[in-house]
C-alpha cells in the first residue's frame, strides 16, 4: 500500500470519528423546544423536520436491522429453532463467517496483485464486501434454517391432530393424549414435548400451548390451540372438533403445496425460455441461413 493511498485512509478514518463524536456530544442531546412543551399543549406540537428525519431515520435503522439481523429479530429466530440458545452466539457466529468473508476477499485482492493490478481501493473494498457478505449469509442461513422449521411443524400438524382426535376420542384426557402423541417424532412433537415440560414445571397447560404457538410463529398451529382452547373452556365435544381442525390443517397444506407449485411452474420456465428454446431456435434456423451462404 502505498503513503498516499495509507495517509488517505488514516484521514478518512479520523474525519469519521471527530464526526461521530461531535454527533453525540452532550449539548446536541437536549430536547427541542417543541419536545419541552408538548405535555402542556392540549394539542401536541406539529413535529418539525427534525422530527420527521428522525423518525426516517429510525425506519432506516429498522430496515437494515431486518436485513442484517437486528438482536429482536435473531432473538425471534432463535426461539423458533433453539430458545436456550443466546443471541451473543448467532453473533460469534456472524463475526467468524464475518472474518472467513473477509478473507476470501483479501485472498482474491491478492490474486488480482499477482495479475498485475494492485490498488488499495480495492482491498480496501473487497475486504470489506466479504465481511458483509460472510455475516448476511449467517443470518441467511439461519432464516431458512426457521423457514424450514416451520414448514416441518405445519406439515406435521395434521397427523398429530388426528392423533390426538383418536386418542380424546378413545377416552384420554388433553394432557395424556398430547403426552402419547408427543411420544413420537418430528418438529411438532418436540415442540409439544417441551410445552408438556413447560406444564409440568407449573405452567396451565392450555398457556403453554399458546406460548409454543406464538414461538413457532405457524398460523395454522396458533388457530388449532385456540380452538383446543376453546373447546376445553366451553365444553365442546373435543374429539369433534379436533377433527375439525385436522381437516382445517391439511386444507391449509393443500393450498400451500398448490402456491409451491405454482411458483415452482413459473421457475421451470425460465431454462425453457432462455435455454432450450433459443437452442431449438438456433438448430432450426443454422441449417437454412448455412445453405443460404453457401448457395449462388
Amino acid at each position: 500500500m502505498t503513503p498516499s493511498a495509507t495517509g488517505a485512509l488514516l484521514g478518512l478514518a479520523g474525519g469519521t470519528g471527530v464526526l461521530l463524536v461531535l454527533a453525540g456530544a452532550p449539548w446536541r442531546r437536549t430536547p427541542s423546544l417543541e419536545a419541552r412543551i408538548a405535555p402542556y399543549l392540549s394539542r401536541p406540537a406539529r413535529p418539525g423536520w427534525r422530527s420527521a428525519a428522525r423518525a426516517a431515520l429510525d425506519a432506516a435503522a429498522g430496515a437494515c436491522g431486518a436485513l442484517l439481523g437486528s438482536s429482536a429479530v435473531v432473538r425471534s429466530r432463535l426461539d423458533v429453532l433453539d430458545p436456550a440458545r443466546e443471541v451473543a452466539q448467532h453473533r460469534a457466529d456472524q463475526v467468524l463467517w464475518a472474518l472467513a468473508g473477509a478473507g476470501a476477499g483479501a485472498l482474491l485482492w491478492w490474486l488480482a496483485v499477482l495479475r498485475g493490478a494492485p490498488s488499495a481501493v480495492g482491498a480496501v473494498a473487497m475486504v470489506l464486501t466479504g465481511a458483509l457478505a460472510g455475516a448476511l449469509l449467517r443470518d441467511a442461513l439461519l432464516a431458512r434454517a426457521v423457514q424450514r422449521r416451520r414448514e416441518e411443524v405445519a406439515e406435521d400438524l395434521p397427523a398429530v391432530a388426528e392423533l390426538l382426535a383418536l386418542s380424546v376420542g378413545a377416552g384420554e384426557g388433553v394432557a395424556a393424549a398430547l403426552e402419547r402423541v408427543a411420544a413420537g417424532g418430528g418438529a411438532l412433537p418436540a415442540e409439544l414435548r417441551r410445552a408438556l415440560a413447560d406444564a409440568a414445571a407449573g405452567v396451565p397447560l392450555l398457556e403453554a400451548l399458546a406460548a409454543t404457538s406464538d414461538r413457532l410463529g405457524v398460523p395454522a398451529l396458533s388457530r388449532f390451540t385456540e380452538g383446543l382452547a376453546v373447546a376445553v373452556e366451553t365444553g365442546s365435544p373435543l374429539a369433534g372438533v379436533l377433527r375439525a381442525q385436522a381437516a382445517d390443517a391439511r386444507e391449509a397444506g393443500r393450498r400451500r403445496l398448490l402456491e409451491e407449485g405454482g411458483r415452482r411452474e413459473v421457475r421451470m420456465l425460465v431454462p425453457v425460455v432462455f435455454g432450450v428454446l433459443p437452442v431449438t431456435v438456433v438448430f432450426a434456423l443454422f441449417p437454412g441461413l448455412a445453405q443460404l451462404r453457401l448457395g449462388p
